[in-house]
């Protein structure tokens, strides 16, 4: 059930609506519960794939939700064309904006960005890396990731498919989210390294934290509170 109003601080009507950014796919999936026990209701066919609709409007007049893809979330925060958004930490780790502001993990959508290699390939020891090549849509962390010991990465940028790339002579290895492992196995790699442990948050623009601080901050808390109850 959404919170009462008793319970939370509610934007005024009259004041600038606030844009909600949402990633289509798995994470808006796993968002409903969050997004209901805060209150928030966007227009029904916000979570319809097929809609052609963009912007929906919600229950509350302060605010519309944006569905745009996960890569953009953060892009659309960033630069001010919405306040708020939901993503995953890959996202902010891939990108790193400094006008985001990340306050809340919302334990959802939970995976692990991990490093993978055919399962019947000789690795050798990692230690002894000067370069490899890795496929990825992830080329800032892979190139971070190899740097800080000293291993220069090629990485070869793709969006999709990535279990295909070691098979097909395109890279020796892969960087990618996990959740099961089952698309790996099924694809003949096995996870070789951990990188990093990946779940959803809320992000806010910082300008609009700072000029609307009452308005940014009363969206928080809901998040905040819808945390606390679930």
């Amino acid at each position: 059930m959404p919170l009462s109003s008793a319970t939370l601080v509610r934007p005024s009507p009259r004041d600038e609506t606030v844009v909600l950014a949402l990633p289509k796919g798995r994470i808006l999936a796993d968002l409903a519960p969050v997004l209901a026990r805060a209150g928030i209701e966007p227009a029904p066919d916000y979570a319809d794939e097929g809609s052609r609709r963009l912007r929906f409007p919600t229950n509350d007049p302060a605010l519309d939700v944006v569905r745009v893809r996960p890569f953009d979330v953060a892009t659309f925060v960033a630069f001010g064309a919405a306040a708020i958004g939901v993503v995953g930490s890959d996202v902010l780790m891939e990108f790193d904006y400094p006008e985001l502001y990340a306050p809340l993990d919302l334990g959802i959508a939970r995976c692990r960005l991990s490093i993978a290699a055919p399962r019947d390939g000789v690795i050798d020891d990692p230690s002894r890396w000067s370069h490899v090549r890795i496929a990825s849509k992830y080329p800032n962390i892979a190139r971070r990731h190899f740097a800080a010991r000293g291993v220069q990465a090629e990485v070869i940028e793709l969006s999709g498919a990535m279990e295909l790339a070691p098979s097909l002579g395109l890279s020796r290895l892969i960087l990618d989210l996990v959740q099961t492992g089952s698309t790996l196995r099924a694809n003949g790699l096995v996870e070789i390294e951990h990188v990093a442990d990946v779940s959803a948050r809320l992000i806010v623009n910082r300008t609009a934290l700072k000029t609307r601080p009452e308005v940014i901050g009363a969206w928080i808390a809901r998040f905040r509170a819808a945390l606390a109850s679930g």
